[in-house]
This record gives structure tokens, sequence and C-alpha cells, in this order.
């Protein structure tokens, strides 16, 4: 797969429909690079002319901002804006909801105005649109549960578009006792996932992780992530990594797809 950065499109005259912003957590976590890859894909196979921008995407910012460091954030914000601005970027697809709810929610504050998409919502839009079309049987009688992102689903109202995704396919989707609104936290928003832990009894993500185990699930869908590494974390922590696995929708659809 070859694909194309921004200066890409402007030596060839041309200029993509959108923007993939990849993020840091699936440019540089080998887990997390396997949902960069599977989106991609998607987008491919929709024929979604698509770009990055490569070793010019920086950090959103958004951990620097949680963490209570607004000047970093500021610096950071500022950086990518100029870069976008700079290619005319008007609409934008990431996989990571913290990258969703920065650049559509808090960017525009700085001049950054876009369509922002979560890559949930897109691959939503296309199997409607039906240009990505599903291959029954890969997942058929498999039992997925769902968990919802903070800031996705809390932060921006994003339920279904995940949930529909997983509907697709031949597979029973369960919902955990704590979901959408009432939603529970992976345990690595807000920075949290570079902290090292505090006094308690119990990590977040094992509390949540055991949530998830108890629906007896084969597989617990995520759509961020920090959600599939905390998660799977904590599937390693009861020692089901055998038999329960941590996916993202993007690569559940993926592995679907109609050739």
């Amino acid at each position: 797969m070859k694909v194309k950065t921004y200066p890409d499109f402007i030596a060839e005259g041309s200029n993509p429909d959108i923007l993939f912003w990849v993020g840091c957590a699936s440019s540089f976590d080998e887990r997390a690079q396997k949902v960069t890859r599977a989106v991609a894909f998607l987008l491919e196979k929709a024929g979604v002319t698509f770009a990055v921008l490569g070793t010019e995407e920086s950090c959103n910012g958004d951990p620097a901002k949680r963490a209570g460091n607004e000047f970093l954030y500021q610096l950071q914000a500022m950086s990518n804006i100029q870069v976008m601005n700079g290619y005319g970027v008007k609409k934008i697809v990431t996989a990571c909801p913290h990258c969703f709810n920065t650049l559509k929610n808090e960017y525009p504050d700085m001049g950054g105005k876009y369509e922002v998409l979560h890559h949930s919502m897109l691959i939503q839009q296309l199997l409607n649109e039906g240009k990505l079309k599903v291959e029954g049987g890969k997942f058929l009688g498999k039992k997925i549960v769902y968990h919802d992102p903070c800031y996705l689903g809390r932060g921006n109202n994003v339920y279904e578009a995940p949930r529909d995704i997983i509907k697709a396919l031949d597979a029973n989707l369960s919902e955990m006792q704590r979901n959408r609104e009432n939603g529970f936290c992976c345990g690595a928003g807000g920075a949290q996932i570079f902290k090292e832990s505090e006094k308690g009894d119990k990590e977040i993500n094992i509390e949540r992780t055991e949530e998830a185990l108890g629906a007896k699930p084969d597989y617990i869908a995520v759509s961020c992530p920090f959600c599939i590494l905390m998660l799977t974390d904590g599937v390693k922590h009861f020692s089901k990594e055998k038999e329960v696995k941590v996916v993202d929708v993007a690569e559940l659809l993926a592995a679907s797809l109609k050739q």
C-alpha cells in the first residue's frame, strides 16, 4: 500500500478528498499501527482519495492540555494549524477520539476550522453508501462486546457509528453493564496513560476489562488506540489473551470486507 502525502498530491497537480490524521499512538505504537493500516485499507477500497501529513504532522496537543500545560498545547496546535491551512485542508478523518475531539472542538478557536470525522463515522457512511460491502461468515456466531471511548461517546455523543459497523457483521453485538452515556473510562484519558499509578485498590483498566470479560465475549471492540492498549493489558492481566481479542472496529470490518 502506497499512502501519499500532501506534497505528493501537489506534485501531481491534484488535491485529496480528505486528510487522514494518524495521531501519535497510531504512528508509533506497534499495535495501534495495525489500526492505521486497516483504516487506510478501507479508505482505499472505498475509493476515497486521502493524504497524510507524514513528518509534518505533530502531536495535536491533547496530552499537554489535559496535563495542564496550556502553553505547550497552543504551540503544538498552532504549528499543526499552519501546516493544514497552508495545504488548504477542509476535511479530516482520524482513528483517535482524542485527536478527533481536539481538532473538532478546540482547533477552531485558534483558526483551525475543518470538518472532522472519527473513522467510525466515515466508515459508517461508506457502508451506507454501498462503497464498502461486507462478506459474511468471518465472525459468524462470535460475541463482540463494545467499549465506548470517553472522548467519542460522552465527549461527542458518537454512539451509533461504531455499533452500526459491528451490526454489519454476522456477529452478536453485546453491551457492557456501563455503556453509552454511562460508559466507563479505560484509564488512559486526560494524559493518565503517561503517569505512574496513584494509590488505590484497583487500576481503572482492570476494572473495565473485568466488566467486559463478564459478558463472556470472543472480541472486545473499541475505536480508540489508547483503549486498545489499556484493555489489551487488562486481558493479559486476567490471562485471557488466547480466548479474547481486543480489536478496533476498523480491523473487524477490514477482515470482513468483500474482495
